[in-house]
């Protein structure tokens, strides 16, 4: 390989590592947050008056964490996870940004998923059966 072809893989690499960066840095704030903090892959996003609950699922693991619209404020904000014949589990608190992340073994079993910030509610129902 001629000393050129070397310099312009070289090039390439180094713009590709770059970009991605950058990428990284710009990524809204939303995304960073709650990908952060739940392994996985983003299965729901489930919308509510006053913010949202995101969720994750990873082998027989599920993960949600409820974000505010608002961020900065803290307020009251709670998200629970419940797989079908068992307890939830619940983080609620006055938060700025987000509450959770939550983390049950659901396996095959349904879910259900309660989130709240201040008084917005929101309430799934058994999903992900």
């Amino acid at each position: 390989m001629h000393s050129g072809a070397i310099r312009r893989r070289l090039a390439l690499g180094l713009a590709v590592l770059t970009a991605s960066g950058l990428l990284a840095v710009a990524a809204p704030g939303e995304a960073q947050a709650a990908s952060a903090h739940c392994p996985g892959r983003k299965v729901r996003s489930l919308p509510f008056s006053t913010g949202t609950v995101l969720v994750y699922k990873r082998g027989g693991y599920v993960c949600a964490v409820t974000l505010t619209k608002k961020p900065g404020v803290k307020r009251k904000m709670s998200v629970s996870v419940q797989a079908r014949g068992n307890r939830p589990v619940v983080d609620k608190g006055k938060y700025a940004y987000h509450a959770g992340p939550v983390t049950v073994h659901a396996g095959r079993r349904c879910v259900w998923l309660k989130g709240q910030v201040g008084r917005g509610k929101f309430s799934s129902g058994w999903i992900l059966c």
